[in-house]
């Protein structure tokens, strides 16, 4: 009988998989917009999703690329339902102080500039609408969605309808309309915002942007600017491939989906060690919190999330006739529910979609049922006949893995064995053992000394 000889390469699938996240990471830093722009074109910035640094950032970054590239005008495409305070700031800042003509452009049909979205859309030189948008909606509210009460409701109001008012005057917009937007929460199609002067028309298309700008004056950098921009080519300037990654992850969907996978990866880890999917469920937790991070998180949904994977996780070592499971499901599904709170007061509304949420949980049951049925399975398992089951050599020297009571399994020879004792005696995970025997596919141990 020839003895099977096993070559494990795991040091060289870790440093494989490590170079690979490593290069993949380091492309995604090396790109960005470094694409020439045609002087005296018609920039366009293409912008949706939530409010955030990314978006911020991006708009900074396009904005300062196109004056110094010789742009005639840049136009961000807005489809917004709000978000960060401090990334609100950080746009409204830019656009106030750009050294390039400045429009918003509110599609398209169908989208909005919510919230946060009417302070960037105040702040442009000009403004338009795409027909089917609408605008407003501006209220500040506490994390838990209601009014902000007391002396701090009147600082956080005053404070908000101060800056608003401080916008529209420096644009000429409305003041009336753009304060009604904070006090009452205003929100207005885009018909109405064109008629009260909220915003400068609207506009189908790109072309009927450039068309209707054509001929108006703008203030930029304190002088006076007639913007003739009929003729000039339009190019889009994307957002980079790091950035629209980084976005991404401020989608409510996506930041649950990967923490829910990640928790997964991190369980299989810990239940059969190969360092990939530990590797992969780490990075995805860490991506999950960076989306979290724009997002108004609530952390007792995010428990009760992590609750649910691990329950799913231990009903295949855990003897509980199902009850693990549906536990699991259920916290898995409250969970997903309570993930995101109230918005704050620039921030969306914002939560786990169900047919994402229905998914997530029928794959959780999915999961658990067939590694329960598997595992039961193997442990009845019996050799084919005319073949001879591997075993585990008597005498091997091994640690108990799962809970001997009195069928679990052990870590010996480098592979883990369903093993049971001897006389029925339990053994708790971590204790040593000793092989004397074995059972078709089953191990037959009993306590070794600790030396």
């Amino acid at each position: 009988m020839t003895a099977e000889v096993r070559v494990h390469h795991r040091p060289d699938r870790r440093r494989a998989v490590t170079a690979a996240f490593l290069s993949l990471f380091g492309l995604l830093l090396l790109a960005g917009p470094t694409r020439a722009l045609t002087p005296g074109s018609v920039v366009v910035l293409p912008t949706s999703g939530i409010v955030d640094a990314v978006m911020a950032d991006y708009l900074a970054g396009g904005l300062a690329v196109a004056a110094d590239q010789g742009a005639s005008a840049v136009v961000i495409r807005l489809d917004t339902p709000g978000g960060s305070l401090d990334a609100t700031q950080k746009i409204v800042s830019s656009l106030l102080t750009s050294r390039v003509p400045t429009i918003v452009w509110v599609a398209p049909a169908g989208g909005h500039a919510a919230s946060a979205g009417t302070f960037i859309t105040l702040a442009a030189n000009l403004a338009y609408m795409a027909p089917g948008t609408r605008i407003g909606a501006a209220t500040p509210i506490d994390g838990s969605g209601a009014d902000i009460p007391g002396a701090l409701g009147d600082k956080v109001r005053n404070d908000t309808v101060a800056w608003v008012t401080s916008i529209a005057l420096e644009r000429g917009r409305p003041v009336d309309w753009a304060v009604a937007t904070v006090t009452e929460a205003r929100s207005s199609p885009a018909t109405e915002a064109a008629t009260v002067g909220a915003v400068d028309g609207v506009a189908a298309t790109i072309a009927d942007v450039v068309r209707d700008a054509s001929g108006r004056t703008v203030k930029v950098g304190g002088a006076d600017v007639i913007l003739d921009l009929v003729g000039d080519p339009i190019e889009e300037l994307a957002i980079n491939p790091l950035q629209g990654f980084l976005h991404l992850l401020t989608d409510p969907n996506i930041a649950f989906i990967l923490f829910t996978l990640g928790f997964y990866g991190l369980l299989f880890e810990l239940q059969s060690p190969n360092f990939v999917t530990g590797t992969i469920g780490a990075i995805a937790i860490v991506l999950a919190f960076i989306g979290f991070g724009s997002l108004p998180l609530n952390v007792g949904g995010l428990l009760l999330l992590g609750l649910g994977v691990l329950l799913l996780g231990l009903e295949p070592t855990v003897p509980s006739h199902g009850l693990l499971t549906v536990g699991g499901l259920v916290c898995l599904l409250l969970g997903a529910s309570a993930l995101y709170s109230q918005p704050g007061p620039f921030e969306p509304d914002v939560g786990v979609a169900l047919p994402v949420l229905l998914v997530a949980a029928a794959t959780g049951a999915a999961f658990a049922i067939a590694i329960t049925t598997t595992a039961v399975r193997t442990r009845r398992m019996t050799a084919p006949s005319g073949t001879v089951p591997a075993r585990v050599a008597i005498g091997t020297v091994g640690e108990v893995r799962r809970p001997l009571e009195p069928i679990g399994s052990i870590y010996a020879a480098g592979e883990e064995w369903s093993a049971r004792t001897t006389d029925g005696r339990v053994l708790d995970r971590g204790t040593p053992v000793r092989v004397v025997g074995t059972d078709g596919l089953v191990a037959i141990v009993e306590a070794a000394p600790s030396g």
